[in-house]
Protein backbone atom coordinates (compact mmCIF):
# COMPACT_ATOMS: atom_id res chain seq x y z
CA UNK A 1 0.00 0.00 0.00
CA UNK A 2 1.37 3.42 -0.79
CA UNK A 3 1.94 5.85 1.81
CA UNK A 4 0.12 8.98 0.93
CA UNK A 5 0.76 11.87 3.31
CA UNK A 6 2.70 12.97 6.27
CA UNK A 7 3.11 9.42 7.05
CA UNK A 8 5.67 9.05 3.82
CA UNK A 9 8.26 11.16 5.91
CA UNK A 10 8.87 9.12 8.67
CA UNK A 11 12.06 7.45 6.97
CA UNK A 12 13.75 11.07 6.72
CA UNK A 13 12.17 13.01 9.95
CA UNK A 14 11.58 10.16 12.22
CA UNK A 15 8.32 8.86 13.80
CA UNK A 16 8.86 11.01 16.80
CA UNK A 17 8.59 14.38 14.42
CA UNK A 18 4.95 12.68 13.07
CA UNK A 19 3.54 12.55 16.08
CA UNK A 20 4.36 15.74 16.92
CA UNK A 21 2.91 17.04 13.90
CA UNK A 22 -0.44 15.08 14.40
CA UNK A 23 -0.43 16.44 18.30
CA UNK A 24 0.08 20.14 17.01
CA UNK A 25 -2.58 19.57 14.37
CA UNK A 26 -5.09 18.26 16.44
CA UNK A 27 -6.80 21.62 18.01
CA UNK A 28 -6.81 23.23 14.43
CA UNK A 29 -8.51 20.89 12.94
CA UNK A 30 -10.92 22.27 10.41
CA UNK A 31 -9.15 25.49 10.42
CA UNK A 32 -10.12 27.46 7.22
CA UNK A 33 -6.38 28.63 6.37
CA UNK A 34 -5.38 30.98 2.76
CA UNK A 35 -2.16 31.23 1.66
CA UNK A 36 -1.46 34.52 -1.13
CA UNK A 37 1.45 35.01 -3.02
CA UNK A 38 2.35 36.28 -6.51
CA UNK A 39 3.48 33.34 -8.43
CA UNK A 40 2.87 29.61 -8.86
CA UNK A 41 6.45 28.35 -10.00
CA UNK A 42 9.55 29.91 -10.86
CA UNK A 43 10.94 30.34 -7.14
CA UNK A 44 11.63 29.23 -3.45
CA UNK A 45 8.47 30.45 -2.43
CA UNK A 46 6.21 28.32 -4.60
CA UNK A 47 7.99 25.60 -4.39
CA UNK A 48 7.53 25.48 -0.64
CA UNK A 49 3.96 25.87 -1.42
CA UNK A 50 3.43 23.33 -3.32
CA UNK A 51 4.44 20.65 -0.64
CA UNK A 52 3.18 22.63 2.38
CA UNK A 53 -0.44 23.09 1.19
CA UNK A 54 -0.88 19.51 0.36
CA UNK A 55 0.82 18.35 3.91
CA UNK A 56 -1.76 21.36 6.07
CA UNK A 57 -4.79 19.59 4.35
CA UNK A 58 -3.49 16.05 5.51
CA UNK A 59 -2.72 17.23 8.78
CA UNK A 60 -6.42 18.51 8.97
CA UNK A 61 -6.42 21.96 8.35
CA UNK A 62 -8.38 23.11 4.97
CA UNK A 63 -5.21 25.36 3.61
CA UNK A 64 -5.79 27.48 0.28
CA UNK A 65 -3.38 28.93 -1.86
CA UNK A 66 -4.28 31.85 -3.85
CA UNK A 67 -2.44 34.15 -6.40
CA UNK A 68 -2.29 37.75 -6.89
CA UNK A 69 -2.90 38.62 -10.56
CA UNK A 70 -1.24 41.30 -12.29
CA UNK A 71 0.18 42.75 -15.43
CA UNK A 72 3.75 43.28 -16.18
CA UNK A 73 3.78 46.95 -15.11
CA UNK A 74 2.56 45.88 -11.71
CA UNK A 75 5.76 43.03 -11.15
CA UNK A 76 8.51 46.07 -12.83
CA UNK A 77 6.95 47.59 -9.36
CA UNK A 78 6.87 44.93 -6.67
CA UNK A 79 10.65 43.85 -8.42
CA UNK A 80 11.64 47.23 -7.35
CA UNK A 81 10.29 47.15 -3.77
CA UNK A 82 11.97 43.10 -3.61
CA UNK A 83 15.28 45.15 -4.61
CA UNK A 84 14.78 48.18 -2.37
CA UNK A 85 14.58 45.45 0.82
CA UNK A 86 17.16 43.91 -0.25
CA UNK A 87 19.20 47.34 0.30
CA UNK A 88 18.93 48.64 -3.37
CA UNK A 89 18.65 52.68 -3.66
CA UNK A 90 15.25 52.85 -5.52
CA UNK A 91 13.22 55.47 -6.67
CA UNK A 92 9.14 55.09 -6.62
CA UNK A 93 7.15 57.09 -8.77
CA UNK A 94 4.00 58.48 -7.83
CA UNK A 95 2.36 56.44 -10.43
CA UNK A 96 4.19 53.11 -9.39
CA UNK A 97 2.74 53.45 -5.77
CA UNK A 98 -0.67 54.07 -7.17
CA UNK A 99 -0.51 50.91 -9.67
CA UNK A 100 0.77 48.86 -7.06
CA UNK A 101 -2.12 50.09 -4.56
CA UNK A 102 -4.94 49.25 -7.07
CA UNK A 103 -4.04 45.90 -8.33
CA UNK A 104 -4.10 45.30 -4.17
CA UNK A 105 -7.10 46.80 -3.87
CA UNK A 106 -9.05 44.93 -6.78
CA UNK A 107 -7.69 41.58 -5.64
CA UNK A 108 -8.81 41.81 -2.14
CA UNK A 109 -12.33 43.07 -3.27
CA UNK A 110 -12.92 39.65 -5.06
CA UNK A 111 -10.65 37.18 -3.20
CA UNK A 112 -11.99 34.59 -1.17
CA UNK A 113 -10.86 35.95 2.11
CA UNK A 114 -14.07 35.95 4.02
CA UNK A 115 -14.17 32.47 3.74
CA UNK A 116 -11.24 31.42 5.61
CA UNK A 117 -9.97 31.51 9.37
CA UNK A 118 -6.24 32.51 8.94
CA UNK A 119 -4.72 34.62 6.30
CA UNK A 120 -0.75 34.03 5.51
CA UNK A 121 0.51 36.71 2.95
CA UNK A 122 3.91 36.27 0.97
CA UNK A 123 6.36 38.89 0.11
CA UNK A 124 5.54 42.35 -0.95
CA UNK A 125 4.10 42.01 -3.71
CA UNK A 126 0.31 41.13 -1.77
CA UNK A 127 1.42 43.20 1.09
CA UNK A 128 -1.64 46.30 0.83
CA UNK A 129 -4.24 43.74 0.38
CA UNK A 130 -5.18 43.99 4.09
CA UNK A 131 -5.68 48.01 4.00
CA UNK A 132 -8.76 47.15 1.94
CA UNK A 133 -10.34 44.57 3.70
CA UNK A 134 -12.50 44.58 6.95
CA UNK A 135 -10.20 42.70 9.34
CA UNK A 136 -12.02 40.04 11.11
CA UNK A 137 -9.39 36.90 11.33
CA UNK A 138 -5.51 37.09 11.82
CA UNK A 139 -3.66 38.07 9.45
CA UNK A 140 0.60 37.03 8.96
CA UNK A 141 3.25 38.22 6.66
CA UNK A 142 5.23 35.90 5.45
CA UNK A 143 8.30 37.83 4.29
CA UNK A 144 11.20 35.72 2.56
CA UNK A 145 13.69 38.24 1.46
CA UNK A 146 16.82 39.33 3.46
CA UNK A 147 15.22 42.77 5.35
CA UNK A 148 18.65 43.28 7.05
CA UNK A 149 19.16 46.92 4.99
CA UNK A 150 16.22 47.72 3.36
CA UNK A 151 16.26 51.10 1.76
CA UNK A 152 15.24 53.19 4.33
CA UNK A 153 12.31 55.20 2.36
CA UNK A 154 10.61 51.71 0.51
CA UNK A 155 10.75 50.56 4.14
CA UNK A 156 9.06 53.72 5.51
CA UNK A 157 6.37 53.16 2.83
CA UNK A 158 5.70 49.90 3.71
CA UNK A 159 5.87 49.66 7.28
CA UNK A 160 2.08 50.85 7.44
CA UNK A 161 0.91 48.15 5.78
CA UNK A 162 3.29 45.14 7.73
CA UNK A 163 1.57 47.47 11.20
CA UNK A 164 -1.74 46.08 10.60
CA UNK A 165 -0.75 42.02 10.46
CA UNK A 166 -1.09 39.94 13.67
CA UNK A 167 2.43 38.68 13.34
CA UNK A 168 5.65 38.83 10.61
CA UNK A 169 7.26 35.31 9.69
CA UNK A 170 10.83 35.82 9.00
CA UNK A 171 13.75 33.15 7.81
CA UNK A 172 16.72 34.64 9.92
CA UNK A 173 17.39 36.36 12.90
CA UNK A 174 19.40 38.94 11.50
CA UNK A 175 16.34 39.61 9.19
CA UNK A 176 14.30 41.22 12.00
CA UNK A 177 13.22 44.69 12.37
CA UNK A 178 14.06 46.63 15.69
CA UNK A 179 11.51 49.31 14.42
CA UNK A 180 8.51 46.82 13.76
CA UNK A 181 6.75 46.58 17.03
CA UNK A 182 4.65 43.49 15.78
CA UNK A 183 4.91 40.03 16.72
CA UNK A 184 7.87 37.96 14.96
CA UNK A 185 8.58 34.93 14.44
CA UNK A 186 11.40 32.52 12.57
CA UNK A 187 10.64 29.95 10.41
CA UNK A 188 13.63 29.02 8.49
CA UNK A 189 12.09 27.11 4.94
CA UNK A 190 12.26 23.71 4.31
CA UNK A 191 13.14 21.59 1.10
CA UNK A 192 10.46 18.57 0.33
CA UNK A 193 12.95 15.20 0.17
CA UNK A 194 10.35 13.62 -1.71
CA UNK A 195 9.68 16.12 -4.30
CA UNK A 196 11.13 15.27 -8.22
CA UNK A 197 14.00 17.39 -7.45
CA UNK A 198 15.15 16.12 -4.26
CA UNK A 199 14.37 12.12 -4.41
CA UNK A 200 16.92 9.77 -4.86
CA UNK A 201 18.34 9.24 -7.75
CA UNK A 202 21.07 5.96 -9.22
CA UNK A 203 23.66 7.20 -10.83
CA UNK A 204 22.58 5.87 -14.03
CA UNK A 205 19.51 8.02 -13.97
CA UNK A 206 20.93 10.87 -13.34
CA UNK A 207 23.98 10.32 -15.33
CA UNK A 208 21.46 9.78 -18.47
CA UNK A 209 19.52 13.33 -17.65
CA UNK A 210 22.29 15.05 -17.86
CA UNK A 211 23.59 13.00 -21.26
CA UNK A 212 19.85 13.77 -22.87
CA UNK A 213 20.62 17.57 -22.21
CA UNK A 214 24.58 17.64 -23.82
CA UNK A 215 26.44 17.75 -20.63
CA UNK A 216 29.51 15.30 -20.69
CA UNK A 217 30.65 14.31 -17.01
CA UNK A 218 34.30 13.26 -18.72
CA UNK A 219 35.03 17.15 -16.57
CA UNK A 220 34.19 17.93 -13.21
CA UNK A 221 30.98 19.47 -12.68
CA UNK A 222 30.44 22.54 -11.25
CA UNK A 223 26.84 24.19 -11.09
CA UNK A 224 25.08 26.93 -9.76
CA UNK A 225 20.90 26.94 -9.52
CA UNK A 226 19.26 29.97 -9.20
CA UNK A 227 17.02 32.62 -11.24
CA UNK A 228 18.86 34.75 -13.46
CA UNK A 229 18.67 37.68 -10.72
CA UNK A 230 21.54 40.16 -10.36
CA UNK A 231 21.25 39.43 -6.20
CA UNK A 232 22.24 35.68 -6.96
CA UNK A 233 25.85 37.16 -8.16
CA UNK A 234 25.65 34.96 -11.89
CA UNK A 235 28.47 37.39 -13.55
CA UNK A 236 30.84 36.79 -10.17
CA UNK A 237 30.23 32.77 -10.85
CA UNK A 238 31.76 33.30 -14.15
CA UNK A 239 34.93 35.01 -12.85
CA UNK A 240 34.90 32.20 -10.27
CA UNK A 241 35.20 29.73 -12.67
CA UNK A 242 37.29 31.56 -14.99
CA UNK A 243 39.96 31.79 -11.87
CA UNK A 244 39.16 28.13 -11.31
CA UNK A 245 39.85 26.44 -14.62
CA UNK A 246 43.50 28.18 -14.94
CA UNK A 247 44.67 25.06 -12.41
CA UNK A 248 41.59 22.63 -12.89
CA UNK A 249 39.52 21.48 -16.38
CA UNK A 250 36.03 21.18 -15.23
CA UNK A 251 33.08 22.58 -16.75
CA UNK A 252 30.27 24.84 -15.79
CA UNK A 253 26.23 24.60 -15.38
CA UNK A 254 24.11 27.74 -14.70
CA UNK A 255 20.71 26.84 -14.80
CA UNK A 256 17.66 29.10 -13.81
CA UNK A 257 14.35 30.10 -14.63
CA UNK A 258 11.92 33.72 -15.69
CA UNK A 259 9.74 33.82 -12.48
CA UNK A 260 6.72 35.15 -14.05
CA UNK A 261 7.12 38.49 -11.29
CA UNK A 262 10.70 38.66 -11.93
CA UNK A 263 10.90 41.03 -15.15
CA UNK A 264 14.53 41.63 -14.71
CA UNK A 265 15.17 38.32 -15.25
CA UNK A 266 15.34 37.87 -19.31
CA UNK A 267 17.49 40.82 -19.53
CA UNK A 268 20.18 39.52 -16.69
CA UNK A 269 20.51 36.29 -18.73
CA UNK A 270 21.52 38.32 -21.90
CA UNK A 271 23.82 40.02 -19.95
CA UNK A 272 25.68 36.58 -18.93
CA UNK A 273 25.71 34.92 -21.96
CA UNK A 274 27.45 38.18 -23.55
CA UNK A 275 30.26 38.04 -20.21
CA UNK A 276 30.83 34.81 -20.65
CA UNK A 277 31.55 35.22 -24.85
CA UNK A 278 34.43 32.41 -25.64
CA UNK A 279 35.02 30.85 -22.38
CA UNK A 280 34.71 26.78 -23.66
CA UNK A 281 32.76 24.40 -21.12
CA UNK A 282 29.75 26.63 -19.83
CA UNK A 283 26.29 25.80 -19.96
CA UNK A 284 23.36 27.70 -19.43
CA UNK A 285 19.84 26.58 -19.08
CA UNK A 286 16.73 27.93 -18.76
CA UNK A 287 14.37 24.82 -18.83
CA UNK A 288 14.43 24.46 -14.88
CA UNK A 289 13.14 20.87 -14.93
CA UNK A 290 13.04 19.39 -11.81
CA UNK A 291 14.53 16.05 -12.73
CA UNK A 292 17.09 17.91 -14.62
CA UNK A 293 18.15 20.16 -11.41
CA UNK A 294 18.10 17.06 -9.31
CA UNK A 295 20.73 15.18 -11.73
CA UNK A 296 22.79 18.40 -11.71
CA UNK A 297 22.82 18.89 -7.57
CA UNK A 298 23.72 15.28 -7.78
CA UNK A 299 26.43 14.57 -10.06
CA UNK A 300 28.14 17.90 -9.23
CA UNK A 301 31.60 17.84 -8.06
CA UNK A 302 30.79 21.54 -6.23
CA UNK A 303 27.57 23.82 -5.89
CA UNK A 304 28.05 27.07 -5.75
CA UNK A 305 25.81 29.82 -4.36
CA UNK A 306 27.42 33.39 -4.67
CA UNK A 307 24.45 35.41 -3.59
CA UNK A 308 24.90 39.06 -2.45
CA UNK A 309 21.59 39.11 -0.97
CA UNK A 310 19.55 36.13 0.40
CA UNK A 311 16.24 35.31 1.70
CA UNK A 312 16.91 31.49 2.80
CA UNK A 313 18.58 29.78 -0.69
CA UNK A 314 16.84 26.66 -0.83
CA UNK A 315 18.84 25.46 -3.70
CA UNK A 316 21.84 25.40 -0.81
CA UNK A 317 20.30 22.58 1.08
CA UNK A 318 18.93 20.89 -2.25
CA UNK A 319 22.18 20.33 -2.64
CA UNK A 320 23.12 19.37 0.75
CA UNK A 321 20.61 17.19 0.72
CA UNK A 322 22.53 14.99 -2.46
CA UNK A 323 25.63 15.04 -0.06
CA UNK A 324 27.16 17.58 -2.79
CA UNK A 325 29.62 20.20 -1.12
CA UNK A 326 28.60 23.58 -1.62
CA UNK A 327 30.75 26.76 -1.01
CA UNK A 328 28.52 29.72 -0.81
CA UNK A 329 28.07 33.90 0.49
CA UNK A 330 28.01 34.74 4.17
CA UNK A 331 24.92 36.42 3.47
CA UNK A 332 21.07 35.93 4.65
CA UNK A 333 19.70 32.53 5.69
CA UNK A 334 23.01 30.48 3.84
CA UNK A 335 24.90 30.49 7.11
CA UNK A 336 22.19 28.38 8.50
CA UNK A 337 22.93 25.80 6.63
CA UNK A 338 26.66 26.30 5.68
CA UNK A 339 28.46 26.02 8.76
CA UNK A 340 31.78 26.93 7.54
CA UNK A 341 34.73 24.08 7.26
CA UNK A 342 31.57 21.68 8.78
CA UNK A 343 28.85 21.55 6.10
CA UNK A 344 30.28 23.51 3.61
CA UNK A 345 32.35 26.90 2.51
CA UNK A 346 31.46 30.70 3.39
CA UNK A 347 33.13 33.56 1.79
CA UNK A 348 31.82 36.85 1.64
CA UNK A 349 30.08 38.12 -1.27
CA UNK A 350 32.62 39.17 -4.11
CA UNK A 351 35.51 37.69 -2.93
CA UNK A 352 35.86 35.83 -6.05
CA UNK A 353 39.32 34.45 -5.03
CA UNK A 354 38.53 32.79 -1.95
CA UNK A 355 35.48 31.00 -3.89
CA UNK A 356 38.14 29.93 -6.54
CA UNK A 357 40.00 28.57 -4.09
CA UNK A 358 37.22 26.94 -2.07
CA UNK A 359 36.12 25.42 -5.43
CA UNK A 360 39.95 24.23 -6.23
CA UNK A 361 40.44 22.47 -3.14
CA UNK A 362 36.88 20.37 -3.50
CA UNK A 363 37.91 19.80 -6.81
CA UNK A 364 41.49 18.34 -5.66
CA UNK A 365 40.65 16.91 -2.40
CA UNK A 366 37.91 13.53 -2.85
CA UNK A 367 37.91 12.75 0.91
CA UNK A 368 37.38 16.17 2.15
CA UNK A 369 33.84 16.23 -0.94
CA UNK A 370 32.70 13.16 0.88
CA UNK A 371 33.12 14.48 4.46
CA UNK A 372 31.43 17.94 3.50
CA UNK A 373 28.90 15.95 1.72
CA UNK A 374 27.94 13.44 4.74
CA UNK A 375 27.75 16.20 7.28
CA UNK A 376 25.32 18.46 4.93
CA UNK A 377 23.08 15.91 4.42
CA UNK A 378 23.08 14.97 8.15
CA UNK A 379 22.70 19.13 9.21
CA UNK A 380 19.49 19.28 6.21
CA UNK A 381 18.23 16.03 7.88
CA UNK A 382 17.92 17.71 11.23
CA UNK A 383 16.87 21.05 11.02
CA UNK A 384 15.38 21.63 7.14
CA UNK A 385 13.33 19.02 5.65
CA UNK A 386 9.41 19.59 4.62
CA UNK A 387 8.03 18.48 7.94
CA UNK A 388 10.12 20.55 10.43
CA UNK A 389 8.54 23.17 8.46
CA UNK A 390 4.73 22.14 8.54
CA UNK A 391 5.17 21.76 12.83
CA UNK A 392 6.34 25.26 13.26
CA UNK A 393 3.71 26.30 11.13
CA UNK A 394 1.29 24.17 13.09
CA UNK A 395 2.55 25.41 16.18
CA UNK A 396 2.47 29.15 15.09
CA UNK A 397 -1.47 28.58 14.02
CA UNK A 398 -1.73 27.82 17.41
CA UNK A 399 -0.82 30.72 19.27
CA UNK A 400 -2.63 32.77 16.93
CA UNK A 401 -6.14 30.87 16.99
Amino acid sequence: MDLIGIERYVEQVGEEMVADIVRAARPLYGLRLLHVNSTFHGGGVAGMLNALVPLMNDAGINADWNLLYGDPALFQVTKKLHNALQGEVVELSEHDKQAYLYVNEKFARYSPISRHDVVVVHDPQPLPMLRYRQKEVPWVWRCHIDLSTPHEPVWAMLKPFILRYDAAVLSSESFRKPDLPIQTHLIPPAIDPLSEVNRPLTVEEANAELFSHGINLDKPLIVQVSRFDKWKDPLGVLNVFQEVRRQVDCQLVMIGNMATDDPEGPQIYEDIVTKSGQLEDVHFITQTDELLVNALQKQAAVVLQLSRREGFGLTVSEALWKKTPVVATNVGGIPLQIWDGQTGFLVEPGDYAAAADRVIRLLSEPDLRAELGDSGHAHVRRHFLMPRLLLDWLRLLGELV
